[in-house]
């Protein structure tokens, strides 16, 4: 086959890794959704020139360069990161600064996902597995974790739920709506039972941000607001335990009890996706290099989205909660709506699913309550009472989707609901003005009981 043609310095050790088609499926690996989502924004390289370099140590970094930084189609926004870092230390607009390191993010989000599935060939399905679930939304952690470090806990808050809300409505909902009109003579169908079980998930989410905000918002059974805050504290640290816990039970699901459920496969073999070899274009120490270095960027443009933001804010208009609820998440993550936006114009919608879903249920079940434990051990105080709205918003999110999915089948007109759905929360959080880590007013809600007596 001509992919064992390929020149040998393209890898450290001298030899290509190539995965056929029985190879994955001996093993027990298949490309996942979100691999196959990022793939679709990559580009073939011409190695033509490179290829006549006669020093090798030369010509394997060219290659690394060219297939890391130019081998997708997002690498136009590359020069927004030296841009950024220069605005920055020549102290130059900080809304500029803001937005740079946003177009910055995106090229470094997509490359992240190249390099995981690049160093999962080499380990095997359950590694790379686990590198999906963690790196998935490095972006989204590295920013939580240098706004935990400022202490700006709403603005955590917010990122993570605009991630969450995006994932559901704005992503499903585009992908249904594009997928819908463009194969309107074709009958869509999908396998529910990921849909189910990924919708559980969400469900066990909602119900550990719900009873903190109940529990501080019914008085947690005290007088004092302080001991209700602190209690509403214990209880969140608790549920994130917990979360961890099933999201572990969810990986053991996803990677090895029921792993069939969770593979996606390009069935009709067309184009740079259908290929029946899968095949390491870099090595595997390039690849932990470049990821560690790639994400060097990222926490460095996390930590000049963090400083600049509420300049920003001021500068442009828009509150903070807009900001971080609707733009980051759009910004942080385009990549991978693109290529299920893509996907569902050629009426694959598992993997449309899968990265929807997916990416919603990894920022819920362990993106928060990861980050509750580090701010635990930084000595900040976040819970997971997202305040009404937010959760109100959350809430409406996963059931719109649950009752959307729940027949296995899909037209546009299911997509256009639940992006009129993130329409509508997106003008709410417009209008909102709330400060940044404004001080929160306990709502007590009393009983009809209590009304009678008291009256």
């Amino acid at each position: 086959m001509a992919s064992h043609q390929q020149e040998p310095w393209l890898l450290e050790n001298g030899n290509v890794k190539v995965l056929t088609k029985e190879m994955r499926h001996g093993h027990g690996r298949s490309r996942t959704a979100h691999n196959m989502s990022s793939s679709s924004l990559r580009k073939k390289s011409d190695r033509t020139l490179v290829s006549k370099v006669r020093c090798g140590l030369l010509r394997n970094l060219l290659v690394n360069i060219q297939e890391v930084i130019l081998g997708t189609k997002l690498s136009i926004l590359f020069p927004a990161i030296p841009i950024a870092i220069i605005a920055q230390c020549y102290g130059l607009g900080r809304p500029w600064i803001f937005a740079l390191s946003l177009l910055g993010l995106t090229p470094l989000a997509e490359r992240v996902s190249f390099l995981t599935e690049q160093v999962a060939i080499y380990t095997g399905p359950t590694v790379g597995g686990l590198l999906n679930a963690t790196c998935g939304n490095i972006t989204e952690l590295v920013i939580a974790i240098f706004a935990l470090s400022s202490n700006k806990v709403d603005l955590v808050k917010y990122s993570l739920l605009g991630s969450i809300l995006s994932n559901l409505l704005l992503v499903l909902g585009t992908s249904l709506l594009c997928g819908g009109i463009a194969n309107l003579a074709k009958e869509q169908k999908y396998d529910r039972r990921q849909a189910d079980v990924n919708s559980l998930m969400l469900l066990l989410a909602l119900l550990c941000h719900l009873l903190p905000m109940l529990f501080r918002y019914g008085g947690g059974g005290s007088d004092d607001a302080l001991a209700a805050a602190d209690s509403s504290l214990y209880l969140s640290r608790a549920a994130s335990i917990t979360m961890l816990v099933a999201y572990f039970a969810y990986l053991i699901f996803q990677l090895w009890t029921h792993r069939t459920l969770f593979e996606a496969e390009d069935e009709d073999g067309d184009g740079e996706n259908g290929s029946d070899d899968e095949e390491a274009v870099i090595g595997v120490w390039s690849g932990v290099a470049w990821l560690a270095g790639m994400t060097v960027f990222i926490a460095l443009l996390s930590e000049y989205v963090v400083d600049t933001i509420e300049e920003a804010s001021e500068s442009w208009g828009l509150s903070v909660s807009f900001l971080s609820i609707i733009l980051l998440p759009i910004v942080g993550n385009a990549a991978e709506h693109a290529g299920a936006i893509i996907f569902a114009f050629k009426n694959k919608l598992d993997i449309t699913l899968g990265v929807a879903l997916g990416s919603a249920t990894q920022i819920g079940m362990f993106a928060v309550p990861l980050c509750v434990l580090v701010a635990w051990i930084m000595g900040v105080k976040m819970d997971l009472n997202f305040n009404l709205l937010e959760t109100g918003s959350l809430a409406l999110a996963i059931i719109a989707t649950s009752f959307t999915l729940q027949d296995g089948t899909s037209h546009y007109m299911k997509g256009l609901i639940l992006l009129l759905c993130y329409v509508v929360i997106g003008a709410c959080f417009f209008v909102q003005r709330t400060p940044l880590n404004q001080v929160n007013v306990n709502i007590t809600f009393k009983s009809a009981s209590d009304a009678v007596l008291n009256a």
